[in-house]
C-alpha cells in the first residue's frame, strides 16, 4: 500500500496485520478519488472506520486540511500513529479510539461549527450500518449540502438512492467491494 498522489505521492502505508480490518487497495483508492475529484481546496474528512488510515492520509495528501479517524482496534490504532508519522505532518490528523458512534457525538459536542467535506464510512461488513451513520452525521450536524460521503461495501449490498438531504451519484464495484459515492442535492 502507498499514497496514490498529492503531497504524500508514493510514500509507503502500513497494513494492519490479521484479517480483522480490509485495507483499500490501491487500484480501488485511486479509483474512489477519480470519481469524488481527484483533489481538495481544504476542509475536514472523516474516516469513521479508519483501519490502517491510508483513506485519510490519501485525502490530506491531496489537500484536505485536517482528518479526523476513527478506530476501536487497539492494532490499527497503533498503525494509524505509525502511517501518520510517515507524513512528518501530525498536526493535520486527530485520532480518536474507541466506538466510531460514540465518537460522532464527542466530535460534534467538542466542534459544534465543523462540517466535514469528505465523510467515508468502511464499516466491518457483518454490520453496516451506512445509513444509520449517515443519519447519525445529519443530526450531529456534521454534514451538509457540500459533503462527499464514500461507503465501501461487499458488492452484495446496495445503499437506498436517497438517504436523508443525499442522493447516490456513483455504484462501482471491484471484484467482492461495491463503493457507492452520494453528494448533497
Amino acid at each position: 500500500m502507498r499514497v496514490i498522489a498529492g503531497e504524500y505521492k508514493g510514500r509507503p502505508l502500513k497494513a494492519v496485520p490479521g484479517d480483522n480490518t480490509r485495507p483499500t487497495t490501491d487500484k480501488v483508492k485511486e479509483s474512489i478519488f477519480n470519481i469524488i475529484g481527484p483533489y481538495f481546496d481544504g476542509g475536514y474528512c472523516f474516516d469513521m472506520f479508519s483501519g490502517s488510515g491510508g483513506l485519510a492520509i490519501e485525502a490530506v495528501s491531496r489537500g484536505i486540511d485536517h482528518a479526523i479517524l476513527s478506530e476501536k482496534n487497539n492494532k490499527a490504532i497503533k498503525i494509524i500513529h505509525e502511517n501518520i508519522a510517515m507524513t512528518r505532518e501530525p498536526e493535520k490528523y486527530t485520532v480518536m479510539g474507541g466506538d466510531s458512534r460514540k465518537n460522532v457525538q464527542k466530535f460534534a459536542q467538542a466542534n459544534p461549527n465543523v462540517t466535514f467535506r469528505l465523510v467515508i464510512l468502511d464499516p466491518p461488513y457483518h454490520a453496516d450500518k451506512s445509513v444509520s451513520d449517515i443519519h447519525l452525521l445529519q443530526e450531529c450536524g456534521l454534514i451538509d449540502s457540500d459533503t462527499t460521503i464514500v461507503c465501501e461495501m461487499d458488492k452484495e449490498n446496495t445503499l437506498p438512492d436517497e438517504i436523508e438531504a443525499y442522493y447516490k451519484r456513483k455504484r462501482v464495484e471491484y471484484g467482492t467491494i461495491a463503493v457507492e459515492v452520494f453528494e448533497g442535492k
